[in-house]
């Protein structure tokens, strides 16, 4: 690959740097093993240019952007694993703990439910609304909300903590 190569060491070096501001501003950790955390970035970027997007290098995506929405990076998953296991599923994000050395990585557990229930989260309830099949948070701050077993560590938009979210459905 040349330097030219959007997957060679300057592209590789580029996103790095790009992910690691962005999950800076959210309130997130990039792990702090730099050629780990690249390697992670390098398969990103071979996912992007594979499907045109960039899927978690961690899990097999299927070409196709609407059945692979849940796994791309930042993945669906990626919020809940950082709280539960200190890092998500590909270890690319971790937690403060982990980042200040009071916590060890581990392994974890996949979340992404098999491909014939992926589509089966969201239905019609029998009165005609909408059922979510998760907990909605809401930001008492700023009003964002997010479908989820609990409210994120860290509002993505307005950066209040988890104290700050309400239960909204």
């Amino acid at each position: 690959m040349s330097a030219a190569d959007p997957a060679g060491p300057a592209g590789i070096q580029e996103a790095y740097e790009e992910i690691k501001k962005d999950a800076g501003a959210g309130g997130y950790s990039v792990n702090p093993d730099e050629e780990f955390a690249r390697g992670l970035v390098s398969g990103l970027m071979v996912n992007e240019q594979r499907y045109g997007y960039r899927s978690c290098p961690c899990r097999l995506a299927g070409g196709n952007m609407d059945e692979d929405v849940d796994i791309i990076c930042p993945c669906d998953y990626r919020d809940q694993d950082v709280v539960e296991f200190g890092a998500c599923y590909c270890a690319l994000y971790v937690s403060r703990d982990v980042l200040d050395g009071k916590r060890q990585l581990t392994s974890i557990p996949e979340r992404r439910p098999p491909r014939p229930l992926r589509k089966k989260g969201y239905s019609a309830g029998p009165a005609g609304p909408l059922q979510v099949p998760l907990p909605v948070w809401r930001c008492k701050v700023c009003g964002y909300l997010c479908a989820r077993d609990g409210p994120p560590e860290v509002c993505p938009i307005c950066k209040a903590r988890k104290e700050r979210f309400e239960r909204f459905l």
